[in-house]
């Protein structure tokens, strides 16, 4: 059987945006299907100067139970971890097509304000022992590869809108009896679209790179066989306060395999993302964040006798997040920029 078609939509020519568009206000609004497969969600995270890194999200329609809801972790330096899940009926959710506006029972994400022609979002979330109250003042113009959507055939579709490819962030967040005075570096985009991931997707990277005064963010994709076992690599470079590449023309290098105890399953121990004659970067993994098999997220599989049986049938499927020394070489400008620095970065594998 011939291999499904992908088509991903860069403005061009080729698999790039010669012209980088602004991204407007709508481009971060509701965009939910009325499709058995839609999903939709938000997505936030803050990596604070007190050593904590704080992740989360909100969900018209989760990924995998297609429930809304809202997910918190909050990381100390230590390497403790807290996670929350929260799920809401259908009618506890309230968005917006215009902007970002979203409110899941008493949690939302709106946009704020503009600053200076950047956006400004407000993030507040309180459940049980955990309480986040962030602004995330962009430094960062948004961006969107192309028209933002990669088809994977004739009905499904993945789309992504980064609001805030780099922010400064202020606020607080309580976790148990302790509030902390929050000041950092943080992120935030916005996925949606109608898929079975785990048909469409074997695996992929994604992450972003601070250094100075250059922000690269990037996401790998490696479609399964039924797709070409193709790689969709959407990549952003910023110089300042500008995007100035925009690019799918992205060639992918894992590095060699480590075999990790929680997840049963091997991860790179480097990543190497080239874009020809303008980008070098390589990621060496310093430390293994956060570990998880994604098999313990369905209740059938706690049972010792049946979680066996389902990796014989589904894999090893797992989450992993990285910290990783990194080396970057960019040019812009016609000048060579080469920075040196830790980042943290994300493996989601789904066989």
């Amino acid at each position: 059987m011939a291999a499904r078609t992908i088509v991903e939509t860069w403005t061009g020519p080729g698999r790039r945006d010669e012209v980088i568009r602004p991204v407007p206000a709508g481009g971060n609004g509701a965009h939910l299907a009325r499709h058995r497969y839609a999903f939709e969600h938000w997505y936030f995270d803050a990596v604070l100067d007190n050593g904590y890194l704080v992740v989360a999200f909100l969900q018209s329609r989760e990924l995998v139970t297609r429930k809304p809801g809202v997910e918190v972790h909050v990381y100390a330096p230590d390497g403790t971890r807290r996670t929350l899940v929260k799920r809401y009926p259908a009618h506890a959710v309230s968005t917006s097509p215009e902007r970002c506006e979203v409110h899941i029972g008493p949690n939302s994400a709106v946009l704020d304000a503009a600053e200076s022609g950047l956006p400004v979002h407000r993030l507040r979330l309180a459940e049980e022992d955990i309480a986040l109250d962030l602004t995330f003042r962009s430094e960062v113009p948004a961006w969107m590869p192309g028209d933002g959507k990669t088809l994977y055939g004739d009905v499904e579709y993945f789309a992504w809108v980064v609001g805030a490819p780099r922010a400064a962030v202020t606020g607080t967040v309580r976790v148990g009896d302790t509030t902390m005075d929050a000041r950092g570096r943080g992120y935030h985009d916005h996925n949606w679209g109608v898929a079975d991931m785990k048909r469409i997707i074997d695996r992929w990277y994604w992450g972003r790179i601070y250094a100075d005064d250059l922000t690269l963010v990037y996401a790998s994709v490696l479609t399964t066989p039924g797709y070409g076992a193709s790689w969709v690599t959407p990549l952003m470079l910023a110089y300042k306060d500008s995007v100035v590449l925009s690019t799918g023309q992205v060639t992918v290098t894992p590095g060699n395999p480590r075999f990790d105890a929680t997840v049963r399953r091997p991860y790179p121990d480097s990543l190497h993302l080239a874009v020809a004659d303008q980008l070098d970067l390589r990621l060496d993994v310093r430390a293994v964040v956060h570990a998880h098999d994604l098999l313990d997220d369905l209740p059938v599989a706690r049972n010792r006798v049946v979680k066996p049986l389902l990796r014989a049938v589904v894999g090893r499927p797992g989450y992993f997040r990285f910290r990783s020394d990194f080396t970057l070489s960019a040019v812009v400008d016609g000048a060579t920029q080469e920075r040196t620095g830790t980042a943290l970065h994300e493996m989601v594998a789904l066989r």
